[in-house]
């Protein structure tokens, strides 16, 4: 095994490991913030648990890479070399989506616990670093 085929290997690691533990830190910082909110008004716990699960999509689209990125890593040394640097560029946008994502959120339930009608707003709020994520995505299913 050359090196250049342990770097896209590694590379596929590290899209599924960091788009992963992005979405285990922003789901349990919206997790966090709804188990607060819970005590306060238990009757939001259906908008709790849709905002709480939103960071965790970063870690499916982690897993959507790993699989198309698989099948492109091959014996040239160039190729592994690009998949590897793709797995850390799509790794790292989709753990720092999830993160600030999970914020976003933890923020919006906080809101709604209060008694202020933020559910929607904090949706539309939460998209916006999911989209990037999405870019990422695509932009790896493009290469």
């Amino acid at each position: 095994m050359t090196f250049a085929t342990i770097l896209g290997y590694l590379g596929l690691g590290l899209v599924l490991a960091l788009a992963g533990v992005g979405s285990v830190y922003g789901t349990t910082i919206a997790g966090n913030a709804a188990e607060g909110a819970l005590k306060i008004k238990p009757e939001g716990s259906g908008s709790y648990m849709v905002l709480s699960a939103l960071p965790a999509t970063q870690g499916i689209y982690g897993f959507v890479a790993f699989f198309m990125l698989l099948g492109k890593l091959n014996a040239d040394p160039a190729s592994a070399v690009i998949i590897f640097g793709i797995g850390l560029s799509v790794g790292l946008v989709c753990m720092l989506s999830a993160l600030r994502q999970g914020q976003v959120c933890a923020n919006g339930i906080v809101g709604i616990s209060q008694g202020h009608d933020v559910f929607t707003n904090t949706l539309i709020y939460a998209a916006l670093p999911e989209f990037y994520a999405i870019l990422g995505l695509v932009g790896a299913l493009m290469v």
